[in-house]
């Protein structure tokens, strides 16, 4: 039976179909992070000779995030549909250490902005010159228009990514708040009875 009654009801399948959109989430980061490591393109790309290190970093950094995004989903799902203090509380330590992991990665993707524009620099030169090492003029000209094309993106195009972070945060504030309020009521829902 359940314990909460009225608004709470509303809060307690508003985080159910939060946590379910944020399960799903969490199978499409995976997904993506399984096709980048297993597709024979990229392994290449991830495992060849001279291959940067940090796209090797971040495809595992995608298999870690979307597990752990299932696993807070269902956890948020299964503590809100049961009525349980403990699994939301769980949900909602999870989401401030999601949250604080996003906002670390923003910052150092936001100071060290430069250096990671000059590592694609230097990964997309190295792979132009061992793929064609008697390069003509020509080909060498187009490839000085990329890396400025590299360096437009970085400088013009990151907002995008702030944006999206910001968007996300504010997605896990308010799954964070319907935790605690749904926890709360359950709570004062036991002292009552």
């Amino acid at each position: 039976m359940s314990k909460v009654q009225g608004g709470m009801k509303c809060v307690k399948y508003l985080l159910f179909a939060f946590n379910i959109i944020f399960w799903v989430s969490g199978l499409l980061v995976l997904a993506v992070g399984l096709w980048l490591r297993f597709d024979p393109n990229t392994v290449d790309l991830l495992t060849g000779d001279g291959a940067p290190y940090t796209f090797f970093i971040a495809v595992y950094i995608l298999l870690g995030a979307g597990a752990l995004m299932m696993v807070v989903g269902f956890l948020g799902c299964f503590g809100a549909m049961r009525e349980s203090q403990c699994l939301l509380a769980l949900f909602f330590a999870c989401l401030v250490i999601i949250f604080g992991a996003e906002v670390t990665a923003g910052v150092f993707g936001f100071l060290n902005k430069q250096q990671i524009s000059e590592e694609v620099q230097k990964f997309y030169s190295s792979a132009i010159v061992d793929s064609n090492p008697n390069g003509t003029a020509i080909a060498i000209i187009y490839h000085k228009d990329c890396l400025t094309a590299i360096t437009d993106f970085f400088d013009e195009k990151l907002y995008i990514i702030g944006y999206i972070g910001i968007g996300i945060a504010g997605v896990m504030i308010i799954g964070m708040i319907f935790s605690m309020v749904l926890c709360c009521a359950i709570r004062n829902s036991r002292e009552v009875i």
